[in-house]
């Protein structure tokens, strides 16, 4: 058996008397998509919190790449290679692709012993970026307000990759898509999984679990339910765990 590139061992987390993950253990394979599944309030978005780095567990330990690890904020979880895209993208409206994928980190040359942004090199990085990605936007220099749900999401998990992850957590990526646009997306996550990207798949769309997942974890009530190979189980039955009726 391979060692798990993630282990989540015994999480627990606590907002005042109310206990939202009750001793959660959660296994992540190289190259594994794994859907983390639950009705609202089951703990799914707490416990990826937890591992991108944004709060601490109270208690449990995390174990990354065979190694337990301890960190303290997201960019201690990037260090890693822990990359999280948010379901309210973190974009910024009113620049453009070729801006929020390098948004704080631009590419800069020195011109007379000051520095500059390198536009010609950002937009040429940008393009080599997406097109590695086949991510298709109608410009690199029009602002994002104006391009689709589909490519703002693209753009941000764009963004996400060029951190080089080794796990990426995606928080409703096809939610409010349009058909069309859920198909790029769902292209998009195989081709992250072809580069090697593990990727942690939060949905509240089941149809896309079984088509661009390897395995599923539910959460109920703060506790995972259940594990199961997605040619193992049935859409009825993923309902009902998520219900608490199995």
């Amino acid at each position: 058996m391979p060692t798990p590139l993630l282990e989540m061992r015994s999480i627990t987390k606590r907002f005042g008397a109310l206990e939202v993950l009750r001793g959660v253990n959660l296994e992540l394979f190289a190259g594994d998509v794994l859907a983390l599944l639950g009705d609202n309030g089951a703990g799914k978005s707490t416990l990826m919190k937890i591992l991108a780095g944004v709060m601490p567990p109270d208690e449990g330990e995390i174990r990354f790449q065979g190694q337990p690890v301890t960190y303290h904020n997201p960019g201690q979880a990037r260090a890693l290679g822990i990359e999280m895209v948010y379901q309210d993208l973190a974009l910024c409206d009113s620049l453009d692709a070729a801006h929020n994928l390098f948004l704080g980190r631009e590419p800069t040359r020195k011109v007379m012993g000051a520095r500059f942004v390198d536009r010609s090199r950002m937009y040429v990085e940008a393009g080599r970026a997406l097109d590695d990605l086949h991510i298709n936007v109608r410009s690199l220099t029009l602002p994002i307000r104006f391009l689709s749900g589909g490519q703002r999401q693209s753009i941000a998990i764009g963004r996400a990759v060029t951190f080089r992850p080794k796990l990426l957590i995606l928080d409703e990526p096809t939610a409010a898509l349009a058909v069309r646009e859920v198909e790029k997306v769902l292209a998009l996550i195989q081709t992250l999984r072809v580069q090697g990207v593990s990727i942690v798949f939060i949905t509240h769309r089941l149809q896309d679990v079984f088509r661009a997942c390897d395995r599923i974890a539910i959460l109920y009530e703060g506790t995972l339910l259940a594990r199961r190979r997605v040619e193992e189980t049935s859409l009825e039955q993923v309902v009902a765990f998520m219900m608490g009726t199995a």
